[in-house]
């Protein structure tokens, strides 16, 4: 990354990005949920939870996609 250093700030950002809104995403859906079905924190954790597990997972696969392009 010596190279170009403007490549870690593009990761940093798209690492963030994911799991921010991932969270915010399930954290928002969750409460929809539990507004429409009254039954307040359930489906706001079970939002959460899974909000956290997408934005890991698209996490995993750009820090992928960015370490297979750096080797080329």
């Amino acid at each position: 990354m010596g190279k170009k250093p403007h490549h870690a700030i593009v990761l940093t950002s798209a690492v963030s990005a994911n799991l921010a809104g991932g969270t915010i995403l399930g954290i928002f859906i969750g409460g929809m949920v539990d507004n429409l079905l009254h039954t307040k924190p359930i489906f706001t954790i079970i939002g959460l939870l899974l909000g956290l597990a997408a934005g890991i997972y698209g996490m995993v696969t750009v820090v992928k996609k960015f370490t297979e392009a750096g080797d080329e």
